[in-house]
């Protein structure tokens, strides 16, 4: 399966789960909603100092999983994770892709963007970009 069969899943599908590595080489698992975003799998990782955050800092290589809300199908994008946040991106830059990426997680804006941008500040919000090596779900 390429990206390209998953991306209208993942436009649609936004229950997912990230499982990253820790130090140890365990996997670890945690929910996210997720999205498509220029070709890539995409979250927000609300809270900047989450293990799934730190997991990724020291290694990138990751999975999102994406179910439908009955569980039958499901796509699962595999590949290396770019990490984006105050640290490393504009400030501008990061509210405006925080938005992109909230809208494509969840079809819809947020009630308050005013809000939500200080909240992504104030929790030292991350965009999480997976950048599709592997592809394969079953898509009913």
């Amino acid at each position: 399966m390429e990206f390209r069969d998953a991306e209208g899943f993942l436009r649609s599908n936004h229950r997912g789960v990230v499982t990253t590595r820790r130090a140890n080489g365990a996997t670890q698992a945690s929910i996210v909603v997720c999205g498509a975003y220029q070709g890539n799998a995409a979250f927000v990782a609300v809270h900047g100092r989450s293990v799934k955050v730190r997991n990724l800092r020291r290694d990138p290589n990751c999975s999102v999983l994406a179910v439908t809300d009955d569980w039958r199908s499901f796509a699962t994008v595999e590949g290396q994770a770019s990490l984006f946040d105050a640290s490393n991106t504009d400030a501008e830059e990061l509210r405006v892709l925080l938005r992109e990426v909230y809208r494509v997680c969840g079809d819809k804006d947020h009630p308050d963007w005013e809000e939500y941008d200080q909240a992504m500040v104030d929790q030292r919000a991350v965009v999480v970009l997976v950048r599709p090596e592997r592809v394969y779900g079953l898509l009913r």
